[in-house]
């Protein structure tokens, strides 16, 4: 089938049109009129009326009389413009009065158009085909814009997140800590950090694969981000490196969490299909205020210190880095 048969087989929607008329003669005409040219028609005979269907199932172009009891056609317009929760409708205001102030009036009120009484039904219909023209437009541009927006939100969490873990990558895991390391000094509340690394985590790459290596990196990222609160940053730093910011948190209970996760990575079993695998980790934990550590590149240095020494006592353990500086 060719691209215009298959435009022509598709379904056409059928575009609502809301005519608000307190004179039901009025509603019947034009009702009439715009149903015999394959609109889908909905009345109302008030302001409150309108609004409420406005609300419930926003129309595609409204058909407005100006003159109304109660709440006049400018107030609706006004109200239906100024709600940021409802798409763009375009609004025809429907009136005798022709003066230049009236229409001025209208279209301040948020009207897109002004039709003037007795209506020229040519002319009515030509206004009704522009302005829904305009609404087709429009509404592809949001749809348009919001692509756009979830497009730019799926790109900014690659650019910050590493793709094997979903943790934060390096780059923004150390954004993250200057952020939090200066909030740190204006509120004068502790901040700590813990470095944890996987023992022996080459020799299981060589001895089982990569794929293998892959899954323990991801098990143990979830453990990791199961363990933290809601204020805590996880990070994958590097390798099998990862890196947790805690917030408002001093050294003995950074040590505390590091604890915790060492327990929970010890006593975990890592399953690669067949392969069944044991691991233990590293800590290194610093926190600020601490002597000679007065910007985030010492506080890293201060953990990543404690984490070798960690390593060189025997692997599988958390070292302060307080206890480092006791032993200088």
């Amino acid at each position: 089938m060719s691209e215009a048969g298959r435009q022509s087989a598709a379904p056409q929607r059928r575009e609502r049109i809301l005519v608000v008329d307190d004179h039901p003669d009025n509603v019947e005409i034009i009702n009439a009129r715009l149903s015999s040219r394959g609109f889908e028609v909905e009345t109302a005979s008030n302001g409150e009326e309108a609004l409420e269907q406005v609300q419930a199932n926003p129309p595609h172009l409204i058909l407005l009389d100006v003159m109304m009891p109660l709440m006049d056609g400018y107030e609706v317009s006004r109200r239906i413009k100024n709600d940021d929760a409802l798409p763009y409708i375009p609004i025809i205001l429907v009136t005798a009065r022709a003066e230049t102030q009236d229409k001025v009036e209208g279209l301040d009120a948020g009207a897109d158009d002004y039709l003037t009484k007795p209506i020229n039904f040519p002319e009515l219909e030509a206004r009704v085909r522009s302005m829904l023209r305009i609404k087709r437009l429009q509404d592809e541009l949001d749809e348009k814009n919001r692509e756009l927006e979830v497009a730019n939100k799926q790109l900014r969490k690659l650019s910050i997140t590493d793709g094997l873990t979903g943790l934060f990558n390096h780059r923004h895991v150390y954004e993250l800590l200057h952020e939090e390391f200066e909030r740190s000094k204006r509120t004068e509340e502790p901040i700590a950090i813990a470095m944890l690394d996987l023992d022996r985590f080459k020799q299981v790459n060589d001895t089982y694969g990569h794929p293998t290596g892959d899954v323990i990196l991801y098990e143990t990222a979830k453990i990791l981000r199961d363990a933290a609160r809601e204020i805590d940053m996880v990070g994958r730093y590097g390798g099998e490196e990862f890196i947790v910011i805690l917030p408002g948190t001093t050294e003995e209970a950074a040590a505390t969490f590091a604890e915790r996760i060492r327990s929970r990575v010890e006593s975990h079993v890592f399953r690669d299909e067949a392969t069944e695998v044991r691991m233990t980790v590293s800590s290194g934990v610093a926190s600020f205020p601490m002597l000679d550590v007065d910007e985030p590149g010492a506080l890293i240095k201060r953990a990543d210190e404690a984490l070798y020494a960690a390593k060189e006592g025997g692997r599988n353990r958390v070292v302060r880095a307080s206890e480092m500086a006791a032993a200088r």
